[in-house]
């Protein structure tokens, strides 16, 4: 660093630009400046200094140049002294400790440096175009006004990176060490805690933290937006005097070209300094600097634990990456002990056999294929054969041996590790007992399936397959179905699976976890018949069906910002309903599911037929479809009384027609009083103005008599919740912001 003090100092830091303008090219750091005032060297901290003074600077950096060389010296006259004593000392030894200084101890300091360097280059520039603007004799106008853009972009450059900053601390789950105040010390697990009081408690920290850093995220959006407009403001007025001319307002171009490269200056300034923060609290080694004994509480994990356990804090972290984490090189690693040409070979061999198909399939002569084939086996085997950097193993390396301790331990621990059921990245870990408990229960609660056979028989499955098939012959001989459609759903027994049903954990209500039933669909009997319903119905659905959905959140927020600003509905009184379908995937049984589409048919379409099918044709589909939907789990063979499997297109597409005919009740009594209604999959959200409360309960009350089947729990008040929206009516006033679920990441 006195090396770029000094030439800083001297006006040689760079080469000067050709221009006829001469300007004094000697700009002090302010951390050569602070130097002289600590030596008593200088009086002064001006821009302008004495030729003395300038003699002097120069002469103590040279100084502290020559401090430096020496100590620098004794370093390496110590390390070798070191070195010589030391039994064994290889030059293997000599190059894993220069490896492990420059891993973890020069990178940090080069980058310090680095951007120290950069600094002080942007400061030597500014201050050179800053000479140069009052070379040019600017007015006292073009002074004050150059001084004022200068700032507000400052200013703006400032704000903008601090609200980045913000932002990417929570993606990288690293808070701010003034943050830590919300925490209290975790208590140590012993026989007297429970493990899974401390993942509460930490979940409690994960969401105040969060809430403390979404109102400081806020506080950076407005101060970020309030800099860009009195920027804005500024610069605009600028341009405004001098196109208006302005007496003594103008800007020729040499002084607006000057200004706009010190904007730029300013830019690049904060952006390197926002770079080198990222890269600080995105490295371990920055919290282990600030306290290496403090368990730092990010704000959020994606691992709920649900029983105790003697995982130890290296195993959680790797869990807490959630089920997205994907270990480096896994494939090299496990290959170690192949050649390069094996490991090409049997990898390239799946991606030969899809090209093959391809091929085959679009009729490619067998020149191009070949040619096709070859290039891309160059490629594959071009990367395959990329040496991987010996960090990057070493990581990989390290991982699966994590990963295989992390097994070992669930297997003596008895304990299951399951995805969350909402598909987001988050690991569920419960005690395997318990799981298998819950799920058991669920089971035998439920009334949507019912044991079909105690016993598996292949024979059965045969069977069935072969009862399918002839009901979609007779749909052919009839001429409901044509050949074409016939052939494409014709079950081919050699290429079907049975599903089987699996459990994972729900934990989209506050505070409680649950079982979600998943049954594996694809190559199932009725896969085929399914799919295809499904692109004949979903368009058509969709169409009679967009009035009353929301998409999404933005397209709801869209709507209700309809309701509020637009249509002017919204009163002090009005309140907001929303209601969770709590059986969406099993609304009925399959006859009345199959009468209400054909109702539902019938109602929207201008003929008896959608496309080439006839209604009573799409109810004899959804029959097979319906009533041969069978599954295993634990040794036994069931049914599915209602509904069908999640995991199939069609079965949202039939709840989504079940529920449009269902809410047909709500939707003619809010339709005449202008009132916002919507759905999103199994939530309903709509406004109420026609009474009060306890009208609206006895409304609903209706809904849900002892013949619906269809189950919901109902929220009616001022402030509800609606997908992942807090909405308020503040006495007439709409308020709206995220909702973070506690259970959630």
């Amino acid at each position: 660093m006195m090396k770029v003090y000094l030439h800083s100092v001297q006006g040689t830091l760079k080469e000067p630009n050709y221009t006829p303008i001469e300007i004094n090219r000697s700009v002090w750091p302010i951390q050569v400046q602070s130097l002289m005032l600590t030596h008593h060297k200088s009086t002064t901290s001006m821009e302008i200094h004495t030729e003395e003074e300038q003699t002097t600077c120069e002469q103590l950096l040279h100084q502290h140049l020559q401090d430096m060389k020496e100590k620098i010296q004794d370093y390496e006259q110590q390390l070798n002294v070191k070195k010589q004593t030391l039994n064994d000392f290889t030059s293997n030894a000599e190059e894993m400790i220069q490896s492990y200084v420059q891993m973890y101890g020069i990178k940090q300091l080069k980058r310090k440096r680095d951007l120290k360097v950069a600094l002080i280059n942007y400061h030597y520039d500014s201050e050179l175009l800053k000479r140069q603007y009052l070379h040019e004799q600017p007015n006292q106008y073009q002074i004050e006004i150059a001084k004022t853009i200068s700032d507000t972009k400052r200013e703006l450059e400032k704000a903008r990176r601090e609200l980045l900053e913000l932002k990417y601390r929570v993606f990288y789950n690293k808070p701010s060490p003034s943050l830590d105040s919300i925490q209290v010390s975790i208590p140590k697990v012993d026989d007297n805690n429970d493990q899974r009081s401390i993942d509460k408690y930490k979940k409690i920290i994960h969401r105040n933290k969060l809430d403390v850093m979404a109102t400081k995220i806020l506080e950076a959006e407005t101060k970020f937006y309030q800099c860009s407009t009195i920027f804005d403001n500024e610069l605009s007025t600028m341009w405004r005097n001098h196109r208006e001319l302005v007496k003594n307002k103008g800007m020729p171009t040499k002084l607006t070209d000057i200004v706009d490269q010190r904007l730029k200056i300013m830019s690049d300034r904060w952006r390197d300094i926002y770079i080198y923060r990222i890269q600080c609290f995105s490295l371990t080694s920055y919290y282990n600097d600030i306290d290496p004994m403090l368990e730092r509480i990010g704000f959020s994990s994606s691992l709920i634990i649900d029983t105790s356990h003697q995982l130890i804090p290296e195993q959680l972290k790797l869990l807490s990456r959630g089920p997205k984490h994907v270990p480096p090189c896994q494939l090299s690693i496990s290959s170690l002990n192949q050649s390069t040409d094996d490991i090409i070979k049997k990898q390239y061999a799946s991606l030969k056999h899809q090209l093959n198909n391809v091929f085959s399939k679009y009729h490619v002569n067998i020149a191009l294929s070949m040619e096709i084939q070859q290039k891309i086996n160059d490629t594959f085997t071009n990367l395959f054969s990329i040496p991987i950097p010996s960090n990057i193993q070493q990581r990989g390396l390290h991982e699966k041996h994590l990963v295989q301790s992390i097994r070992f331990a669930f297997n003596k621990q008895n304990m299951i590790l399951r995805r969350t059921a909402d598909n987001k990245n988050t690991f569920y870990l419960g005690n395997r007992k318990e799981f298998e408990a819950k799920a058991k229960d669920y089971l035998m609660r439920s009334h949507d399936y019912t044991v079909f056979l105690t016993k598996y028989k292949c024979s059965e499955l045969k069977e069935m397959i072969e009862s399918m098939n002839e009901l979609l012959m007779r749909l052919k001989t009839n001429k409901s179905i044509t050949d074409n459609v016939y052939h494409r759903l014709l079950i081919d027994a050699s290429k079907v699976k049975l599903p089987y049903l699996y459990f994972l954990p729900d934990v989209s209500k506050d505070n409680e976890i649950s079982m979600m039933p998943i049954i594996t669909s694809e190559s199932s009997a009725t896969w085929k018949i399914g799919k295809y319903l499904n692109d004949l119905l979903r368009p058509f659905v969709n169409k009679i069906l967009q009035p009353t959905t929301f998409r999404d959140e933005p397209d709801f927020i869209q709507k209700l910002h309809q309701y509020v600003h637009i249509d002017k509905r919204l009163r002090a009184t009005t309140l907001f309903c929303t209601l969770q379908i709590s059986n969406y995937y099993a609304l009925d049984l399959h006859q009345r599911m199959i009468d209400t589409v054909g109702c539902f048919l019938q109602d929207n379409l201008l003929s008896n037929k959608l496309e080439q099918l006839t209604i009573q044709t799409i109810k004899n589909l959804l029959h097979i479809y319906l009533y041969y939907h069978i599954f295993y789990y634990k040794n036994q063979i069931y049914k599915m009384a209602k509904g069908s499997p999640t995991t199939m297109a069609l079965s949202e597409t039939l709840s989504t027609i079940y529920l449009f005919v269902w809410e047909s009740r709500i939707t003619k009594e809010l339709r005449s009083k202008n009132e916002l209604f919507g759905r999103y999959k199994d939530q309903i959200f709509f406004t109420w103005n026609n009474s009060n409360e306890k009208e609206l309960c006895r409304f609903l009350q209706t809904l849900q008599d002892k013949d619906s089947p269809i189950q919901f729990q109902q929220r009616i008040a001022s402030t509800v919740r609606f997908l992942n929206v807090h909405i308020d009516n503040l006495k007439g006033e709409l308020s709206t912001r995220i909702y973070h679920q506690a259970m959630m990441q």
